[in-house]
């Protein structure tokens, strides 16, 4: 029998009879660059936490890699014992985390290689998502029962196939339900119910069979001064998931499952205790704050920096980037001659503490690029950033996760152009260049420093 207790989003506890292990643990909120808090709202018990056997780590997404969450049970003995084994993906940036932090025993693991450990064989799932980092589900066994947890991988018939050849019958899975829409509202994309996505979670369901199935991670909301974007991030819910799951797949079993809640698994039948755990359960019920109404009223951009002569030192300097530097930064970039092409009008608007920003304009079909104050005559491109995070990206302080996800910048573009009868325009579908992505584009090195940032942080206080 296996026994899987969620603690919160991803971070499982699974004991089996000689073994306890931990997964993608998140213990503190705010999390995740302190955008997001665990919804519904929870409970623990550190103290009351379990020793384990097996820290398993999926990915380096922040709400499943939590620095300071590593950091604590590094710091504090009780829940990590000597001889824990740290499972982890070949990540470089991951991997230098740990060792940052002190980890011994990390053993990394490949694409459907098992590994045994006590009575537990672990066997990780791939995934075909489109980060430049390894990424894994997990598949348990003990013998006799066999669960998966999807985690936030993206698989095809083919990795179903493999694991129905490892196990015939998957007892219990923890399946994705959420299509989540982070970054949608900042970036001007669609906020519909990405039926394509969502659909392909209910196939994954039917074509894997389990006997049971819960709905797995998804479980954060954005913090109380970022609440605005619940509203515009989150298109389903564990209910209507389930409910379409029971009407896609009748034979599957079903149930929510919460922090708190306990699942036992045997080889004939599947028990949910609800708030049965002994070290977490659900505080507060506050799934409504996650309502998903993208039509609301949201607030402008602000800086973030409260101290006012910070703010003015910032917006200082961040004035003196724009009118001396960027247009050289912009003629020094691949994409250019694109936006000459396309003989782009673009809006800068740069927010402070208060709710009128300062606008800047650049008509790329001039022969001559200039930046002027006000706006342009067309505008074909709009980016909105506070003057806190435009200064963190000039001084490498700041990376686009943080950015885009907390809607301290917005963008939109439309792009055409017209010429002597012919009117031609950029595929919708289709990325178009903006300047400031292209001007402080994302890097292995600035996805680096926002983990180390955290390592500096935590290593020693957490």
């Amino acid at each position: 029998m296996l026994k899987t207790t969620l603690i919160g989003h991803a971070c499982l506890f699974i004991q089996s009879r000689e073994t306890n292990f931990l997964t993608d643990p998140v213990f503190f909120d705010p999390h995740w660059e302190s955008i997001n808090v665990q919804c519904p709202e929870r409970e623990l018990k550190l103290e009351s936490v379990p020793p384990v056997h097996i820290l398993y780590l999926s990915h380096r997404h922040q709400d499943h890699f939590d620095v300071r969450t590593l950091a604590y049970l590094k710091r504090h003995p009780g829940i990590l014992l000597p001889e824990t084994v740290v499972l982890a993906p070949q990540d470089e940036i991951l991997l230098e985390v740990l060792k940052e932090l002190e980890f011994d025993n990390v053993q990394v693991v490949n694409d459907f290689e098992p590994v045994r450990i006590r009575d537990l064989t672990l066997t990780p799932t791939p995934s075909f998502n489109q980060d430049e980092w390894p990424e894994h589900g997990l598949l348990i066994h003990d013998g006799e029962v066999t669960v998966w947890n999807q985690v936030d991988t993206i698989v095809n018939p083919q990795v179903i196939q493999y694991i129905h050849k490892l196990y015939p019958t998957v007892h219990f899975a923890h399946l994705r339900f959420m299509p989540l829409l982070e970054g949608n509202f900042a970036h001007h994309k669609s906020l519909h119910l990405p039926f394509d996505e969502y659909s392909s979670f209910l196939r994954v369901a039917q074509a894997l069979g389990p006997r049971f199935a819960v709905p797995g991670s998804a479980a954060f909301r954005y913090s109380d001064e970022y609440g605005f974007l619940n509203q515009y991030s989150f298109p389903a819910t564990q209910t209507a998931f389930l409910n379409d799951l029971h009407e896609f797949c009748p034979e599957i079993q079903s149930s929510i499952f919460l922090s708190g809640d306990v699942a036992e698994i045997s080889p004939g039948h599947t028990r949910i205790q609800t708030q049965a755990s002994p070290f977490v359960r659900v505080a507060r019920d506050d799934g409504h704050l996650v309502e998903f109404k993208p039509v609301m009223e949201v607030p402008s951009i602000r800086t973030r920096t409260q101290d006012p002569a910070e703010q003015k030192r910032e917006g200082e300097e961040v004035r003196e980037f724009i009118e001396n530097r960027f247009v050289d930064r912009l003629k020094s970039c691949e994409t250019f001659e694109v936006w000459r092409h396309w003989k782009v009008g673009y809006q800068l608007e740069v927010f402070g503490k208060n709710s009128e920003p300062d606008i800047w304009s650049i008509d790329f079909s001039l022969p001559e690029l200039q930046i002027q104050p006000g706006r342009p005559g067309r505008m074909n491109i709009y980016e909105g950033i506070s003057c806190s995070e435009l200064f963190n990206l000039i001084h490498n302080r700041t990376n686009w996760d943080y950015v885009g996800a907390s809607a301290q910048y917005r963008t939109f573009d439309n792009i055409y152009r017209v010429s002597p009868g012919n009117f031609e325009y950029f595929p919708s579908e289709k990325k178009f260049p903006h300047p400031l992505t292209e001007i402080f584009p994302s890097s292995r090195e600035m996805d680096r420093e926002k983990f180390m940032k955290d390592v500096r942080r935590w290593k020693d206080h957490a």
